[in-house]
């Protein structure tokens, strides 16, 4: 009901009473003088609150019409997120960008057998990562300042656009092989990696230039790539490899998955390519390693490998395993067999639990809300040349990580390692102060 209506209602009131007695009976009536002020009175009064009115709606339409402007302005403003990183959206989506990184800083002491070894800090990751999508192509550039200036420190690169049932990815990437080495970085369960991966069997052999196609739904993925036997820094080469993975999650309910998967992988020597080797570290990043196998430089011949993974977790218990098995041809001699497999494990004290991702068929960190989450962990592993007397080794691990938020983690490991070619048991204690954006 509008201000006028009280107003006619008030005025009635008013002439109504302006005919009857206004006290006792023998009182006198007001003139006539004095009903006509009071009737110019109500008239004005009813003026000024018609006048109050239309000011009041053209107020409103003015109130609508900013609210319509500011709306149609934040349409056309790109959208900006800051949560951990940098992240900024245009208004019709079609383009976006992020930056953000990582900084890993270690701290080795070693508990010296046969081999001399130097207790020191480093920063084994110190990366800036930009990304983003330009008319619905992916792209990512990330370089690893503390790996080397330049092409040295390059990691991914590529661009990747969604092609039919999957996704297709041109660059300078990680072949699709091995769940540890897939994982990246910031989430693995250790330090370092097993020797199922780059770190061993793959040495040296981490990002690679090629093409690589993934197809992926709500508990599987299956990719395949194509590659050049050179990582940015490295010199040209007629080298060529391929690898294909495949995953699949038969139980993702709540708490509770289980993870089966397998891949393969060919590397075939050629004109420029550098030799195909497995080494392992076995006591740690920067203490003894031992050479397992090699197949030369140039000499054409081949390194094909098989793995099989099998993973899973129940509330706070995760386990993860893979077993491969490799064959380096030689250019003399019969070839060699070599099998690597590990055991990893973890047990979250205080809640959370691993996050399952089936699109690339890994597990990431726990999600941390309110309180930081500690995580003890251990690790078996183990590698062996078949064909060579005594090339082998081995190295247990322990290990605590504290997650303080979702972007801090702290890590303690102690690693204790066996090489049989020499007898040496080197033993390392690390730590880790992690953090990404």
């Amino acid at each position: 009901m509008r201000q006028s209506t009280v107003a006619a209602a008030v005025a009635l009131a008013m002439m109504g009473l302006s005919t009857q007695p206004l006290f006792a009976q023998d009182a006198p009536a007001p003139s006539q003088q004095e009903i006509a002020e009071l009737r110019a009175q109500v008239t004005a009064l009813m003026a000024r609150i018609d006048d109050l009115e239309a000011r009041d709606e053209a107020q409103s339409g003015i109130n609508i019409d900013t609210a319509e402007a500011l709306k149609a302005q934040a349409m056309t403003q790109p959208k900006v997120e800051a949560k951990g990183g940098l992240k900024v959206i245009s208004s019709d989506g079609n383009f976006e960008f992020s930056a953000g990184g990582r900084v890993h800083f270690d701290g080795y002491a070693f508990d010296e057998d046969q081999v001399n070894t130097t207790g020191t800090t480093e920063f084994r990751r110190a990366r800036l990562s930009l990304g983003g999508k330009a008319w619905g192509w992916e792209y990512k550039m990330e370089q690893d300042f503390a790996a080397g200036s330049n092409l040295d420190g390059l990691r991914d690169l590529y661009i990747a656009k969604q092609f039919g049932l999957g996704k297709l990815t041109i660059g300078h990437f990680k072949p699709y092989r091995s769940m540890e080495e897939l994982t990246s970085s910031n989430e693995i369960l250790m330090m370092e990696r097993p020797f199922a991966s780059a770190t061993g069997l793959f040495n040296g052999r981490q990002f690679q230039q090629g093409v690589g196609y993934q197809v992926s739904g709500l508990n599987y993925s299956v990719g395949a790539t194509a590659f050049n036997l050179r990582g940015a820094a490295s010199p040209r080469t007629e080298g060529m490899g391929a690898s294909a993975r495949a995953t699949w999650a038969p139980i993702m309910a709540g708490s509770r998955t289980l993870h089966l998967g397998g891949w393969v992988s060919h590397e075939n020597a050629n004109e420029g390519s550098a030799s195909l080797s497995a080494v392992a570290n076995y006591a740690g990043r920067r203490g003894p390693g031992q050479v397992i196998a090699i197949t030369t430089a140039a000499s054409g011949d081949q390194v094909n490998a098989y793995g099989l993974e099998l993973a899973g977790q129940y509330g706070p218990l995760f386990v993860q395993s893979e077993f491969v098995s490799s064959v380096f041809n030689q250019p003399l001699g019969p070839d060699q067999d070599v099998q690597t497999y590990y055991v990893q494990g973890s047990w979250m004290l205080n809640g959370g639990q691993k996050v399952y991702k089936p699109g690339t068929g890994v597990f990431g960190s726990p999600k941390v809300v309110d309180v930081g989450l500690w995580e003890l962990t251990a690790r078996y592993d183990h590698i062996e040349n078949s064909d060579l007397a005594n090339r082998e080794a081995e190295s247990m691990i322990l290990g605590l990580n504290y997650y303080l938020n979702p972007n801090l983690r702290l890590m303690f490991n102690y690693t204790q390692g066996e090489n049989e070619v020499t007898g040496d048991e080197t033993a390392q204690y690390a730590v880790r102060t992690q953090f990404n954006f």
